[in-house]
C-alpha cells in the first residue's frame, strides 16, 4: 500500500487479479526429413511455400518432405516447423578379396592364397594342392577352380619358387609365404571365401529420425516447441522405398512420433501406411504389424498422386501433408470441434487406389481415415477417428478439443501461481475459465443448450482440503461435454397410406 504522506488526490491503477484465457493455436504441424538446403536439426517456423523453399530449397528426387509442405500450405496450413535431417552420408569401404591358407603336416600355415581380384566374384574360387614327385623331388602341383571347375593349373612347384612361379602366371590368384620354418603344404581343397564389394556404406537408421531429447535432433528436437499441434513425417516412407529403413524401422519411427505426442500431451501424429497397398494389406499392417493404439495419432490412406510443379510428373505421395493443411483449413472455417473431414483436398490429380464401400467398410472401425473420390466432389477425406480403442477417445476432433482446451487453461492461469490460496483466488480461477469455457460454447464446441448442461467448473473448499493447501495445491476440476460428429447419417423411410396418421 503506498505511503501517503501530503494531503491531495491521488489516482492508482488497481489490477483485477484474474486475466482473461485466451484461445490457444491449434493447426501448427511440424515436419522431419531432407531438405536441399538450410540448418540441420534445428526447428524452422516457416509460414508459406516462399519462406520453405527460401530456407530448405526445392523439390528433391527421391524426397517427399517439400512436396508434403507444399501440400500443407496449398490445403490451408497456416504455419509449419521444419526439422531437416542430414541426408545419409556414405562410408567408403576398400573392396576385400576372398583368401585362404593351405596348411602343412602339422596343421600350421604354409601359404596363403588370396583372389587377384578383390571382391565377392572370389568366392568362387578353390586352391587343390596335389603331390606330384618327379626324378626324386618333392614336389606338388596346384589347381585353381573357378565355380567348380578347373581354370588355371600349375606343375611341378616347390614351396622355394611357388611364389614366384604362380604369381607371375596367374590371372586368378596371388601366393603370399606364410613365414619363415613353415613346411610344404599337404595334399588338401581350400575355398577361398570373404570377399566383399567396396563402396559407400549408409550410416542411417531410425534414430536419424527420432532423435535426441539433449542433442535436440530429430523429431525429440520438437519437444522445445510448445506451438506445435500436429506432427507429420511423410520422409519416412521415402526412407522405406529408397531401402534406407525397412518396414521395422517405419514402424520404430511411427512408435516414437506417436510416443513423442503422448509426452507432450498437446499435439496429433498424422501417420501414413506403406505405398502400394490394397485395402486387406492395410488391414493387416494396421493390425497385425503396427498395432498401434493411441488417442494421440490418426492414420490415412490411400497415397495421393499429384503433378509435381516442378517437372509436370505424376508423382505418389503420402496424404499426410495434404492432411495437416486440411485440419488447419477446417480449424480456421469452423473450429478445432468440427471434424475435419468431408473436406476437398486440394491438389491431387487421383488416389493411388480407388477403394469401394466394401473395403471402407473394412478399415474405418480399425481406425482407418480412408481417403475417397465422389463424382462430381473430387477426392475428400471421409474419416476422422483416432488409433485408439477406448471409444471415448474414439473421434479425432474430440482429442484436439481436448488438447485445445487443456492447453488455452493451462496458459491462461499462470497468474495464478503463488497466489494466496483463499476462497477469492477459488472464485478469481473458476470465474475466469467459465467465462472462457462459456465462449467453447457458443462457438458450438459443447453439447448443451444452456451452459450448464456443456461444462462445469468446480474449485471449491471440498476439492481444496486443508491438507493441500497446506501443501501448496490448488485443485480445479473442469467437465465438459464434447459434441461428437454425426458419422452415420440414418434415415429412415416407410411408406404410409394416405391420410393415416404418424401417430397410429
Amino acid at each position: 500500500m503506498p505511503n501517503y504522506l501530503s494531503p491531495g488526490v491521488y489516482v492508482e491503477e488497481v489490477s483485477s487479479g484474474s486475466k482473461p484465457i485466451e484461445g490457444v493455436g491449434t493447426a501448427v504441424c511440424a515436419f522431419v526429413g531432407f531438405a536441399e538446403k538450410g540448418p540441420v536439426n534445428e526447428p524452422t517456423l516457416v509460414t508459406n511455400w516462399t519462406q520453405f523453399a527460401q530456407a530448405f530449397g526445392d523439390f528433391i528426387e527421391g524426397s517427399y518432405l517439400a512436396h508434403s509442405v507444399y501440400g500443407y500450405f496449398l490445403n490451408g496450413g497456416g504455419s509449419a516447423y521444419i526439422v531437416r535431417i542430414e541426408a545419409p552420408e556414405g562410408t567408403e569401404v576398400e573392396p576385400v578379396a576372398a583368401a585362404g591358407v593351405l596348411v602343412d603336416a602339422a596343421g600350421g600355415p604354409a601359404l596363403r592364397v588370396r583372389a587377384a581380384q578383390a571382391g565377392p566374384q572370389g568366392n568362387t574360387l578353390r586352391a587343390v594342392v596335389e603331390a606330384a614327385p618327379e626324378r626324386g623331388e618333392e614336389l606338388f602341383k596346384l589347381t585353381v577352380l573357378k565355380d567348380g571347375r578347373a581354370a588355371e593349373t600349375f606343375t611341378r612347384l616347390s614351396r622355394a619358387g611357388v611364389v614366384a612361379s604362380v604369381n607371375e602366371r596367374s590371372r586368378l590368384v596371388v601366393i603370399e609365404a606364410a613365414g619363415e620354418g613353415a613346411a610344404d603344404p599337404v595334399p588338401q581343397e581350400v575355398v577361398l571365401e570373404g570377399g566383399a564389394a567396396g563402396g559407400a556404406e549408409p550410416v542411417f537408421g531410425p534414430a536419424s529420425f527420432v532423435g535426441d531429447a539433449l542433442e535436440r535432433t530429430g523429431i525429440a528436437a520438437l519437444e522445445a516447441v510448445d506451438e506445435v499441434t500436429m506432427l507429420a513425417v511423410p520422409e519416412l516412407m521415402a526412407a522405406l522405398e529408397r531401402g534406407l529403413l525397412d518396414r521395422d524401422g517405419v514402424k520404430a519411427v511411427q512408435l516414437a512420433m506417436i510416443a513423442h505426442c503422448e509426452l507432450m500431451a498437446d499435439r496429433v501424429a498424422v501417420l501414413d501406411t506403406p505405398a502400394g497397398m490394397n485395402a486387406k494389406q492395410v488391414k493387416d499392417w494396421r493390425v497385425d504389424e503396427a498395432g498401434y493404439d493411441s488417442k494421440y495419432a490418426a492414420l490415412y490412406w490411400p497415397w495421393v498422386k499429384i503433378m509435381e510443379p516442378a517437372s509436370g510428373k505424376p508423382l505418389l505421395l503420402p496424404p499426410s501433408g495434404h492432411v495437416a493443411g486440411i485440419w488447419a483449413r477446417s480449424d480456421d472455417a469452423r473450429g478445432v470441434h468440427k471434424a475435419p473431414a468431408n473436406e476437398a483436398v486440394r491438389g491431387p490429380i487421383a488416389l493411388e487406389l480407388a477403394i469401394t464401400r466394401r473395403e471402407h467398410d473394412l478399415l474405418n472401425p480399425l481406425g482407418v481415415n480412408c481417403i475417397r473420390a465422389f463424382p462430381g466432389q473430387g477426392i475428400r477425406v471421409w474419416g476422422a477417428r483416432t488409433l485408439s480403442s477406448d471409444p471415448e477417445w474414439r473421434y479425432l476432433n474430440i482429442r484436439r478439443l481436448f488438447n485445445f482446451v487443456e492447453e488455452s487453461i493451462l496458459q491462461g492461469t499462470n497468474w495464478v501461481v503463488f497466489e494466496p490460496n483463499d476462497p477469492k483466488l477459488w472464485d478469481s480461477v473458476k470465474r475466469t475459465i467459465t467465462m472462457f469455457l462459456r465462449g467453447v460454447w457458443r462457438d458450438g464446441a459443447l453439447y448443451g443448450r444452456t451452459p450448464d448442461d456443456a461444462f462445469y467448473v468446480k474449485c471449491d473448499e471440498e476439492n481444496n482440503p486443508q491438507e493441500n493447501r497446506d501443501r501448496g495445491i490448488l485443485t480445479v476440476e473442469v467437465g465438459i461435454a464434447a459434441v461428437k460428429p454425426a458419422e452415420f447419417v440414418v434415415f429412415r423411410i416407410a411408406q404410409y397410406s394416405e391420410g393415416a396418421s404418424l401417430d397410429e
